[in-house]
């Protein structure tokens, strides 16, 4: 499947540079989709639907492609943590994390000549407590803003996660084992 060109349909600095570091050559087309979460919709359901609508809404434009969609969430306690929309908006994130376990899902989606395959893959991520000078240094950077939760675990966050269970890439927006059994490499 991966002889025919592959599209990332997603503007994630992140996903592109995890597929470079993997060896992958493609290009980048993100999709634009409604990202609304759907009434009492799990969240794997959620974002294995939207990896699956950035694939497909791609596709439809390149239908001699491989296209890869991606999405990524945080939840805490039932609840959805998606990107901020503000820096106030990532502090209760932030807040809420800290001293407590989460879990992080990504939804993968390959589109090939109207052939579909999806993945969704779970991480467990554990947090000590945030010191109020770490978090307001990390506000105060902006660096939240852009990722799901309100954290990269790959940046300055990484000193408050205790422990993990699960895909490392995962929790950084792409699960790069499950997405290359997904591209058949």
């Amino acid at each position: 499947m991966t002889s025919a060109r592959l599209i990332l349909a997603s503007s994630s600095p992140r996903r592109r540079d995890l597929l470079l570091q993997a060896g992958l050559r493609f290009d980048v087309v993100p999709a634009h989709i409604d990202e609304t979460r759907r009434e009492g919709e799990a969240p794997t359901v959620y974002v294995e639907r939207l990896a699956l609508a950035k694939a497909r809404t791609v596709a439809a434009t390149h239908p001699s492609s491989v296209v890869l969609g991606a999405d990524t969430t945080v939840v805490l306690g039932g609840e959805i943590l998606n990107k901020p929309e503000s820096i106030e908006d990532a502090e209760v994130m932030l807040r809420a994390l800290s001293g407590k376990r989460h879990e992080v899902h990504t939804g993968i989606a390959v589109v090939s000549q109207g052939l579909e395959w999806t993945h969704v893959e779970t991480t467990s991520v554990f947090f000590g407590q945030i010191p109020e000078a770490e978090l307001t240094y990390y506000l105060d950077s902006k660096d939240s803003l852009d990722k799901a939760g309100g954290y990269g675990i790959q940046g300055y966050a990484a000193r408050w996660v205790e422990r993990i269970e699960g895909d490392f890439f995962n929790v950084m927006g792409l699960p790069i084992a499950a997405t290359m059994r997904l591209l058949g490499s």
